[in-house]
């Protein structure tokens, strides 16, 4: 194995701003069956954003007629436009037919997503803050929502819980579901299972820019939503900042990211096996910074005898090879400024005292501390929402939660006392404008 070593105790780290770079979603990390795939589809090799930008305007024009076309050049499936959507027995015979063990974990799950999301849900805030004067902030949910979930290499219920169940507490009347028409998509039985036990109605069998750009604009299949959530490929990604105007979108996310911070207390075998879990969706970026020499010596052992223990031990070793780093600094200060810099989209903290460190650190999508809380648990069961900003947009932008499915508004309500005691300010900032009819739309009111 050789994962990258970066001695920076006497300076920065050079090698997180050239991951940085490779892990953008503006960039082009896309598998070579992608490249490969995009000449055969277009007869030439255009650039991801070309693709995007192409199979959006054909679904915005041609509707379903698009979608079929690119279904069958893209993910070889030969679909009529009434097989788009799954059919409600088809998910209802999914939902018999799977592992009740399974049933009961999606149930728990739910419940923990459930809690957590009501209780960060945004509540209306009134105010009267002098007689006659009535200041509301209401928050209202979206009608309809979108929700891209994954099915090229592996399948995700996991993902239709930490999206469908935020949209439900927030209060989403309508939720439609697309998925790519694969064995680990729209047909995989227990993802289906788990939509039909949240209550989905709507799933969709198709992926990729397809699926964002009908989801947009609308089909005669598909209608219109007016936000579109959940992870997915570069095209994927592409394609949610393309028709982003049209629909709101939760983020431009890119591959998955995790920086683990580790001091002598840290067990290597365990840091070893956070690492890991990150590369194994290949793409992902996994970097450890510490301060404890030995510690990264034991951790790069344990990840050459750990990746040859996985399922996906190839395609892990590519991506710990491509985008990994072992990164040895000064003492805790300049890792916490390191990190802050790169802004990850998943920070584990492996320390004595890892609250000391997280209150150093402004930048990242989600934290976990202590040695008994890894990524794993908030991907799939802890109740904050595993859909995360990636490639430094944690600078600005925050996780999907129960609060990105409510569209928020004032309501003022003034009486006529209320209204003579400010109108003077209004119509002399007015007038100033020269905004006279602005002016006047109070003073008639005296």
């Amino acid at each position: 194995m050789k994962i990258q070593r970066v001695d920076a105790r006497s300076g920065s780290a050079e090698i997180l701003q050239s991951l940085r770079q490779k892990l953008s979603p503006s960039g082009d990390v896309v598998s070579p069956r992608g490249r490969a795939l995009t000449e055969k589809v277009f007869g030439k090799p255009l650039t991801p954003s070309e693709v995007v930008s192409a199979i959006c305007q054909d679904v915005q024009r041609e509707g379903t007629a698009a979608l079929l076309r690119y279904s069958q050049s893209l993910d070889n499936a030969e679909l009529s436009a009434d097989q788009l959507r799954v059919p409600p027995e088809e998910m209802a015979n999914a939902h018999a037919q799977a592992d009740p063990e399974l049933i009961a974990t999606v149930r728990r799950i739910r419940d923990n997503v459930a809690e957590f999301q009501a209780a960060i849900l945004h509540r209306d805030v009134a105010i009267e803050p002098r007689p006659g004067v009535r200041l509301t902030q209401r928050y209202v949910p979206l009608r309809r929502v979108g929700i891209c979930v994954p099915g090229g290499a592996a399948a995700y219920p996991s993902t239709v819980l930490m999206t469908v169940v935020p949209a439900q507490v927030a209060g989403v009347d309508e939720i439609a579901i697309v998925a790519p028409p694969t064995a680990f998509g729209a047909y995989n039985q227990d993802m289906l299972a788990t939509c039909f036990e949240l209550g989905v109605k709507e799933v969709y069998r198709i992926g990729g820019a397809q699926a964002v750009a009908a989801m947009a604009y609308g089909t005669d299949v598909i209608p219109a939503v007016d936000k579109i959530v959940g992870p997915g490929n570069l095209f994927v990604a592409l394609a949610k900042k393309l028709v982003y105007g049209t629909v709101d979108i939760d983020s431009f996310a890119g591959p998955s990211e995790v920086i683990v911070i580790a001091d002598s207390t840290a067990r290597p075998d365990f840091v070893a096996a956070d690492l890991l879990a990150q590369a194994e969706h290949s793409p992902g970026s996994s970097i450890l910074i510490s301060w404890d020499e030995s510690l990264v010596d034991a951790v790069e052992i344990e990840l050459t005898k750990q990746v040859a223990l996985l399922s996906r031990n190839e395609l892990t070793l590519e991506s710990l090879e491509a985008f990994g780093a072992l990164i040895l600094v000064r003492d805790e200060q300049q890792a916490c400024e390191l990190t802050d810099q790169f802004a990850p989209e998943h920070l584990h903290i492996e320390t004595a005292v890892p609250r000391d460190q997280i209150v150093k650190i402004r930048n990242c999508g989600a934290a976990f501390l202590g040695h008994h809380t890894p990524v794993a648990l908030g991907d799939y069961a802890a109740g904050p929402s595993h859909v995360l900003p990636t490639g430094g947009t944690c600078t600005w932008a925050a996780g999907l939660s129960s609060n990105s499915f409510l569209r928020s508004g004032s309501i003022t309500e003034f009486n006529e006392s209320a209204l003579r005691d400010i109108a003077s300010d209004v119509e002399r900032l007015a007038e100033k404008e020269c905004l006279t009819a602005h002016a006047r739309s109070v003073s008639i009111r005296r």
